[in-house]
């Protein structure tokens, strides 16, 4: 009877999920130390938030009588945290099949939507963002074009709740050097593969230029051609052709890079972001002349050389951010992307200015994303979507206190606190029903 008890449980709240709609409760969170990003800090300050967003911000704000009100004395507020990659509810365990939904088995899929995959209850979320990283950018795998990355806040019971307002096409640009230590290819086998795989993507490129032409052709003059065949992969880069379409493409290596550079231009795409950079650090002011936003990172890692120093994949965000390249951080991570702050305290002690450090990992990713206008910063008409710590949030020692997503308290549980808990209070000795 339990049994059929627990899954009609499941059912009606699969059917009926708990309401996410925002009540008109105004909540003030006092007394705060309030570092906005890109208005500077309050020392001591209020947040009014209603309806999601925020309504008021500064010393002297007018508290209304029904507020709900939250003390934050000795506390700091800071915008959530938007981590630039990683694959978070696509991927769950990565040694089962069964819960990995990140890629497709077709090497060209550009029309495939990673956002539509999303598990929003996936366990890692919940790990996540009791870390203050609110906001990720999911990013599917596999083939050259695997398909488009989503951004995603860390709350809601669907994909389309869970939705920050931007995809990218992902486009894995041929590598031209060897894939890692156990790569026993030779220098032709390389170089042969490198050759195929650039000439993969430009015969793809030339059919999704074509199939753009014949397709604006026909829109403006129906009456001089016929309406192009459907195909999903192509209707997927004439977006991309078009401009309407961000191309997210993952390059690493600097030769690769500077050839990732030179196909973009001959191909005159205006709408593109870089994501990895290895070795960005080697062609900083190249990247810093075309003006494309780089997504950096992993910032703990190690060299891509035996020859460069063991510190050079912590200094890469900082090198690139002082030749000029507009940067924001990812984890390149999903079990623990919950450890975004501590890239960006290792891209800060091996010399990224601590200021852009934190914009690397709030404005700037929104700014690039376009979503600036919601997300990354403290400001009245903003969502409210923050964090309380009690300290420097790039610090090991601090404390997250509390997360707001778009409005909702979070709760700051997660199967680790609930592990924490749970082994604090265990009383060793005892049996399974609790006697001696």
């Amino acid at each position: 009877m339990m049994s059929i008890f627990y899954s009609l449980l499941i059912a009606v709240t699969l059917l009926f999920p708990p309401s996410l709609e925002k009540t008109d409760t105004v909540t003030a969170l006092t007394n705060a130390r309030i570092v906005t990003v890109t208005q500077g800090t309050i020392e001591s300050g209020t947040i009014l938030i209603q309806d999601g967003k925020i309504i008021q911000i500064g010393m002297n704000v007018d508290i209304p009588e029904d507020a709900r009100v939250i003390d934050l004395a000795g506390l700091s507020v800071y915008p959530g945290m938007i981590d630039s990659g990683t694959q978070m509810g696509l991927i769950e365990v990565g040694s089962l099949p069964e819960t990995r939904d990140a890629s497709e088995l077709c090497d060209l899929s550009p029309q495939m939507k990673a956002l539509t995959a999303v598990n929003p209850n996936g366990v890692a979320i919940p790990v996540t963002r009791v870390s203050g990283v609110t906001t990720v950018l999911t990013v599917p795998s596999g083939g050259m074009l695997p398909g488009q990355a989503a951004l995603i806040n860390l709350h809601g019971y669907t994909p389309q709740q869970m939705f920050a307002g931007f995809e990218g096409v992902i486009l894995r640009f041929p590598a031209t050097g060897r894939r890692g230590r156990f790569d026993s290819r030779s220098e032709e086998e390389v170089k042969k593969a490198a050759d195929e795989a650039m000439k993969k993507l430009n015969d793809t490129w030339d059919s999704a230029e074509l199939h753009n032409r014949i397709d604006s052709t026909y829109q403006t003059r129906p009456e001089d051609g016929r309406k192009p065949e459907y195909v999903p992969s192509m209707e997927a880069l004439r977006d991309v052709i078009r401009g309407e379409q961000t191309l997210i493409i993952q390059v690493n290596a600097a030769n690769d890079i500077l050839a990732a550079i030179e196909w973009v231009q001959a191909r005159d795409i205006d709408r593109v972001l870089f994501s990895g950079l290895a070795e960005g650090w080697r062609v900083a002011d190249k990247i810093a002349e075309t003006g494309i936003p780089c997504l950096v990172g992993p910032v703990l890692s190690i060299p891509t050389r035996q020859s460069d120093r063991f510190d050079k994949a912590y200094k890469n965000a900082g090198l690139m951010h002082a030749a000029g390249v507009k940067i924001a951080l990812r984890s390149d991570d999903t079990a623990n992307a919950r450890n975004l702050p501590y890239h960006a305290g290792f891209a800060t002690a091996y010399g990224l200015p601590i200021e852009e450090a934190l914009r690397a990992v709030t404005i700037n990713p929104a700014e690039i994303f376009g979503v600036s206008d919601r997300l990354g910063s403290l400001e009245v008409g903003k969502e409210a979507t923050f964090f309380v710590s009690d300290g420097d949030p790039f610090e090991t020692a601090t404390t997250i206190h509390h997360v707001f997503i778009a409005g909702y308290e979070i709760p700051m549980e997660s199967r680790h606190t609930r592990l924490y808990e749970e082994f604090l209070q265990r009383s060793p000795g005892l049996h399974k029903h609790g006697q001696d």
